[in-house]
Parts: structure tokens; sequence; C-alpha cells
């Protein structure tokens, strides 16, 4: 596929940071995307809402729809599919992005936050799936992407932050069962995830845990996402991959483009 002009793209968590980056990164293509996020009214320590990012969408080329929704709610996440296909005519893309985080401990993670984290991203990833498939299965080279990382099954990935990583693995197991689960109807799953810390709002208020010098822009991550799109969803599928990779066999050799601080790339 040389464009991604016409094809309607779900994004969830699309009101900042990376699902918003990929959200104005296929718009510039002349996509439909529908911004599927809590935010609809100002986050008072957090920039962006779905109407704030619509309006950015259609200024740069695409059409919109902004849907306020919870993940948590699977009467409310099977409505919004129904929506965005009548509004569209479809759904091409499903673009898993909405995700809880907190890296903490065990015992500095509340049950109320361990919950929060698995209704979110193990569970809300599912439910987006699971109501996606029926309209997916129409489309013409329909895609499921999960922003989570590899599975690597060494304690260092769970040490420090056990909860999360049982969060984010969760999304990344619905890789692996729904690529093959899927295989017959030429639906692609795929995962991809970045080679460094992308430098967001949300990872901001993170205490300092994160040094903007050591992050990199989420046009990154959006950059490959899309190139993710146009690849045979019938060919491509199952995989977990990184943004650098995708972008090194685009041909891309400038990193430096993506740091924050473009001092220290």
């Amino acid at each position: 596929m040389a464009s991604l002009k016409g094809k309607t793209i779900f994004i969830t968590g699309a009101s900042r940071g990376i699902g918003e980056e990929i959200a104005l990164c296929a718009a510039k293509e002349g996509a439909n995307i529908v911004i599927a996020a809590k935010s609809d009214q100002p986050h008072p320590k957090l920039p962006g809402t779905i109407h704030s990012v619509a309006k950015a969408v259609e200024e740069a080329g695409g059409k919109t729809l902004a849907i306020k929704l919870d993940i948590r709610d699977e009467d409310s996440v099977v409505a919004a599919m129904a929506e965005a296909a009548r509004h569209f005519g479809g759904i091409d893309i499903l673009v898993n992005n909405a995700s809880a985080i907190s890296l903490t401990d065990t015992a500095n993670t509340p049950i109320k936050r361990f919950d929060l984290m698995m209704d979110v991203n193990a569970r809300g990833t599912f439910a987006c799936s699971q109501a996606a498939l029926p309209y997916l299965k129409k489309a013409d080279n329909p895609h499921i992407l999960m922003l989570s990382p590899p599975l690597n099954m060494q304690a260092k990935w769970f040490k420090r932050h056990t909860a999360y990583t049982m969060a984010k693995y969760g999304m990344s197991m619905c890789v692996l069962g729904m690529s093959e689960e899927f295989k017959a109807d030429g639906v692609a799953v795929n995962a991809l995830w970045p080679c460094t810390v992308i430098g967001t709002a949300a990872l901001a208020m993170l205490d300092g845990l994160v040094k903007p010098e050591n992050c990199r822009t989420p046009a990154i991550v959006a950059e490959a996402a899309c190139a993710i799109f146009k690849q045979d969803s019938k060919a491509c599928t199952g995989n977990f991959f990184s943004d650098e990779e995708i972008l090194r066999k685009k041909g891309v050799v400038d990193f430096e483009q993506y740091a924050v601080d473009s001092t220290k790339p």
C-alpha cells in the first residue's frame, strides 16, 4: 500500500503523546482518524483533549471523529467501534495505544493502581480488538497494532515494576494469540515498541524517573507505525517491531532528528 489516504484508523489514547502523533502522521496522508480517549476536557496537568487533537488532525489533512471513551467500559467500546464504522463506512486499522503506567515496585503499587493497569492495558486492549474485529474482517489490508514490548522473560524486566510489566505483557500476549487466530481472515496483529524512552507529558509526571535528554520524540514511533500499516496484512503479522528497526528498513539513517535534546542524541 503506497498511501493511507481514505483509510480509517481507530486510535485509543489519542488525546496526547504517541497516540496523537500517530494520528497526525496518518492525517498527513489523508487518513480518517478516530480519536478515542477519556480527555474531552482539559486536564489540569496534561496537555491535549480529543477535540484539540481533532482540530490538529484536520489541519494536517485528515478527517476526524472524536469519541470520549474509557476502554475499561465494554459497552462503550462496542458502541464506539459501531459509531466509527457508521461515520466512515468501516474500520481499517486499530491502534491499541491507551495505557496506564506506574513504575513502582511490588510494595509501592496499591492494588487499585494494579487493577487500573491491568484493566486499561491488558483487558482494554483485548476488548477493543474484540469489538473491532467484525469491521476489520471486512476491510482491505486490515491491521491491529499494539504499543507494547517484546515478550522477554528475563527477571530484570520485571524486578523494578512487576505490575506494569505484567500489564504491558498482557497486550503483547494478545499479539501472540490474535495474530495466529486472525490469520485466516487476513487481519494483521503486530506490536511496536521504542528503542529508547519516548518523551511525553505523561512520562514527565513520573517524579524525575525519566530524563528528557535520554528521550526521543513520539514522531519516531508514529512514522514507524504508519510504515507498518502499509505492509501486506496477510504477510506481516505476529511481529514485535522496534521503531528504529522499521525506520532503518525505510532507509532512515539520521536518528538525531528524533532526539528531545538534539545536543544529546
